[in-house]
């Protein structure tokens, strides 16, 4: 009987001892993970305690309800293929309406250029002091007046003003 009672002791040492085993574990703030029985501190992040004992089925009717977590935003979702393709569509038009525009302004810019070169000319002739002749109606050759030189030099200064 010895024995027998020696071997009740000793499951009922271990059958105290049970309750004694660490029923929390967690990760402390240094990275150390912790073995206890009681619970982790407060402000302990739910995502770092490992293990904790289930709570009584009547403690949970009478717990408070968790604090809600906030909102992560919403992540954008990617356009669908028909938002991406207007998006093409649409640098596409304002990639020929800036071609265009920039041909156009290249064309003004190059006729502005022959109309000044031709007043230069024009006004260098008519201040050169030589006599000018032109042809008239009847295709006969006729000098041009004083009158008519400076009438034509006005104008090609009017044109030479747009060039500066």
């Amino acid at each position: 009987m010895d024995s027998k009672r020696f071997l009740f002791l000793l499951l009922a040492a271990l059958a105290v001892q049970a309750p004694a085993h660490a029923q929390y574990s967690w990760i402390d703030d240094h990275g150390t993970r912790v073995f206890s029985d009681r619970p982790p501190p407060p402000g302990t992040p739910p995502s770092r305690i490992l293990k904790a004992p289930h709570p009584p089925a009547s403690a949970t009717s009478y717990a408070l309800p968790a604090p809600a977590a906030p909102a992560e935003p919403a992540k954008p979702t990617p356009p669908s293929l028909a938002e991406r393709d207007a998006d093409f569509r649409k640098r596409a038009a304002q990639r020929d309406a800036d071609e265009h525009k920039a041909a156009e302004d290249a064309r003004r810019k190059a006729d502005l250029a022959g109309r000044c070169a031709s007043a230069r000319r024009v006004e260098a002739n008519l201040n050169s002091g030589r006599r000018l002749t032109d042809v008239d109606d009847q295709g006969e050759r006729v000098v041009v007046t004083e009158e008519e030189k400076a009438r034509r030099l006005a104008q090609a200064r009017r044109v030479l003003a747009d060039c500066r």
